[in-house]
């Protein structure tokens, strides 16, 4: 069996625990009342699944790594909200938003590129 990469489980798994941190931190700052303030944490948790699992069981990585992107690209399209509260200006929510939708365009970014050199890399080892 071929040598896998680590980095996009590693990746995926910092870029989760980051999402878990920033939503316990905005809320305790913003003394959030609001579940909503959790959101960034919600979208986390299954990114530290995946990244895991897909350490765990490198079978599976393909089905991990795949979960992880759509949580990812859950992540940018719940940012977008961002663009319907910017010129109330920059608060804790609005700053959410923001690092919602950079962060998880970014990763989500990351991870199409991850999948397309993998299936590169595959079909250059059938040839």
């Amino acid at each position: 069996m071929e040598q896998q990469s680590n980095f996009m489980p590693n990746f995926t798994l910092g870029y989760g625990a980051f999402l878990v941190l920033w939503g316990l931190a905005v809320s305790v700052l913003s003394d959030s009342q609001s579940i909503t303030s959790f959101f960034p944490s919600l979208l986390g948790l299954p990114l530290v699944l995946a990244g895991v699992m897909s350490l765990r069981t490198p079978e599976k990585r393909k089905l991990w790594m795949h979960i992880a992107a759509t949580f990812g690209l859950l992540s940018a399209l719940g940012g977008t909200r961002f663009f319907m509260v910017m010129s109330d200006g920059i608060d804790y929510a609005s700053g959410s938003m923001l690092m919602l939708l950079l962060t998880g365009s970014g990763y989500t970014a990351v991870c199409v590129r991850s999948f397309i050199a993998a299936r590169k890399a595959r079909e250059a080892a059938a040839a």
